[in-house]
């Protein structure tokens, strides 16, 4: 089930977008301001962003500015009333990835959503890539400096895991229910074995992560 944010500051509007979301399958939270969707974007993990520009606080632009400085790569759509190509091109400047002029009908921007969600699927296809190390997603490989490295199948759930939702901070029950599934019982302490394992592969300085980094009481959040 796909997590999208919206973030609308017309409560009606808001609305309609949230029920007809949730109708088509999708887990939809919804925030009426700039400053909290920020907030919320760098909180928790989401598929897609829905993000109005005119909104109370901060415009969508500064929030999709804001969020892409991060190293957040959340496809995002834009919702806005200017009709100027100027505001169309500097959203996408910014980092977004599509807009589209109010008035919308419900059909248009559901077309919008589920292809920027095949768009942020299809990145897991490719190779990612941070300093030495490759993750080829398709093989399931784990390359340092051109070479394979023996890695288990359950630290490169993890790898993924973190990759997908990078820049996110992740809490152990969130991984758990990524990577070994809701009806496996895995102690939290399981968790942090395989993450210290993780480290000892991807790591310049296992004992000094930089890559996979410790969130003090909330979880780990990956900024590779």
């Amino acid at each position: 089930m796909a997590r999208i944010l919206v973030v609308e500051d017309e409560p009606d509007l808001l609305l309609g977008l949230e029920d007809d979301l949730k109708l088509e399958g999708y887990e939809v939270e919804a925030v009426r301001d700039g400053e909290t969707a920020s907030q919320r974007a760098r909180e928790q993990p989401f598929d897609l962003i829905i993000l109005d520009v005119m909104l109370p606080h901060k415009d969508g632009f500064e929030v999709c500015r804001e969020l892409r400085r991060a190293g957040l790569r959340t496809p995002m759509i834009l919702l806005t009333a200017k009709t100027q190509e100027s505001d169309k091109v500097l959203g996408l400047e910014l980092g977004a990835d599509d807009y589209v002029t109010k008035p919308f009908s419900p059909r248009e921007l559901r077309a919008r959503v589920k292809a920027a969600l095949r768009r942020g699927t299809g990145e897991m296809h490719e190779i990612y890539r941070f300093a030495d190390v490759e993750v080829d997603f398709t093989r399931c490989e784990l390359r340092r400096a051109g070479r394979a490295v023996e890695v288990t199948p359950i630290e490169f759930k993890l790898l993924v895991a973190f990759i997908r939702h990078r820049g996110h901070t992740l809490s152990r029950d969130k991984l758990l229910d990524e990577v070994w599934g809701r009806e496996t019982f895995v102690t939290d302490r399981a968790v942090d074995t395989h993450i210290t394992n993780l480290r000892k592969t991807i790591e310049p300085k296992p004992s000094e992560p930089q890559f996979v980094v410790s969130v003090r009481g909330l979880g780990y959040r990956f900024d590779g």
